[in-house]
């Protein structure tokens, strides 16, 4: 989503970081590089101005006359500003309640369905509680069967009456969670193509009846500019205490995320990075200015690598790799467990110095992937656990049973023999990041 914005910025900041010594010339024009860059992002006049503003006001200032490294304090400065912009601090939910019930709007296409069930989903994984989903949204044609759709395949409970009264819906599904011990209720409630009166009533009187702890908006970032006149629209009746970003995975220009907190004051707590059910992150706006500044974003990537792989399996993987006894069987168990985290594409983009490795636009064909996975599995247990073996009369072999040619057998057995040299280098300390 930010790629262009992330571009435009980071080769501003290189620009600044070839001067020797800053000054109000060369300020303004860097300056004058990343407000074009922000307003081609979407981002709001006001909130550029304002930025342009702070970072100019502190650039010039007296830490970085004295500093002997100025552009390193400067992109310093654009990020801490960037960081505040974004709101600051990450703002976890508030799940106190027995149970807590979070109460999602928004308008319809906003992807406000599926997203009850993404965060459930989390929820359960993170907390290991018991969540319940609610069906209230009874005017939507078959919204009642896609929230149990997406239940079913979670394997979370859906609470529905069909379409009746939604109020009561909300009122009754608060007392069944009791009744049967759920830890959080998910309320799915209606949307519209516009805000309402009808609607705006209907949301106010469930907020009456249950009391959620968390009233969220969910919002498609591909909105633009309208997403602040529709956050503040539900924020002015319904008291919001978080938007949830969807289709961040998308190539909109994502200037309402760099907007949405200052212009309102309400906190971005969920972004959707992928339409998968796992696809939703915490927002944290520290790793996103890291994210957009081509400053990586390691901690996030460690996280999504340990929601997904087995501690156990992992564990056992490292002490082989330490040993020096890792083999195409492990290669094979830790290739499955790195399929689970998504494109690979979106995690290298994550690393930092990824730009300046010439990373940012790789393409991982999911298609070679297949083929890698296809001459593992049409070799047997024995070569698998042994490479060595694999002389020529195996390779033609494992090539026919896999569909591919022998010299993409080669080329894998050679980038995994590279890959484990890499490892053996990493063990002993030799081995520097090229950023």
């Amino acid at each position: 989503m930010f790629e262009s914005l992330g571009e435009r910025l980071q080769n501003a900041m290189d620009k600044i970081k070839g001067y020797g010594k800053l000054t109000e010339e060369n300020i303004s024009e860097v300056t004058r590089e990343i407000r074009l860059a922000l307003l081609e992002a979407d981002v709001n006049y006001k909130v550029v101005k304002e930025f342009i503003a702070k970072v100019k006001e502190k650039a010039l200032g007296e830490e970085v006359a004295k500093s002997l490294k100025p552009g390193e304090v400067f992109v310093k400065i654009v990020k801490d500003e960037l960081v505040e912009l974004l709101g600051g601090d990450a703002k976890p939910l508030n799940l106190e309640g027995n149970p807590a019930i979070l109460m999602l709007v928004g308008l319809q296409g906003s992807g406000k369905t599926t997203t009850n069930a993404k965060l459930a989903n989390l929820l359960r994984k993170k907390y290991k509680k018991k969540p319940l989903l609610v069906a209230c949204d009874v005017y939507r044609p078959a919204a009642i069967d896609q929230l149990k759709q997406l239940g079913k395949e979670l394997n979370i409970e859906v609470y529905s009456e069909g379409k009746q009264n939604p109020v009561d819906i909300a009122k009754h599904a608060i007392t069944y969670a009791k009744e049967n011990h759920y830890d959080y209720v998910l309320i799915d409630t209606a949307g519209r193509l516009h805000i309402d009166e009808q609607l705006m009533e209907e949301l106010e009187n469930i907020t009456k009846e249950v009391h959620p702890m968390e009233t969220i908006l969910v919002i498609d970032s591909m909105t633009g500019q309208d997403a602040i006149s529709v956050i503040t629209g539900f924020h002015e009746r319904l008291s919001l205490t978080g938007a949830i970003l969807t289709k961040l995975d998308g190539d909109t220009k994502g200037g309402a995320a760099l907007s949405i907190r200052h212009l309102t004051n309400v906190p971005i707590k969920f972004i959707g990075t992928s339409e998968k059910l796992d696809g939703l992150e915490p927002f944290y706006p520290d790793r996103m200015a890291n994210r957009i500044l081509g400053m990586g974003d390691l901690l996030s990537m460690i996280e999504k690598a340990e929601s997904v792989m087995d501690e156990k399996e992992a564990e056992n993987l490292a002490k082989k790799m330490q040993k020096g006894k890792f083999d195409l069987e492990d290669f094979l168990k830790q290739f499955k467990q790195i399929k689970k985290l998504g494109p690979l594409e979106n995690l290298i983009k994550m690393i930092p110095g990824a730009r300046k490795m010439g990373l940012q636009n790789v393409k991982i064909d999911p298609k070679e992937i297949a083929h890698i996975e296809a001459i593992i599995l049409s070799m047997t247990p024995y070569e698998r656990r042994h490479p060595e073996v694999l002389k020529a009369s195996r390779k033609i072999r494992i090539a026919k049973g896999s569909g591919r040619s022998v010299e993409e057998v080669n080329r894998l057995l050679k980038q995994f023999e590279q890959m484990k040299l890499m490892m053996k280098k990493m063990q002993n300390g030799n081995f520097k990041m090229p950023f």
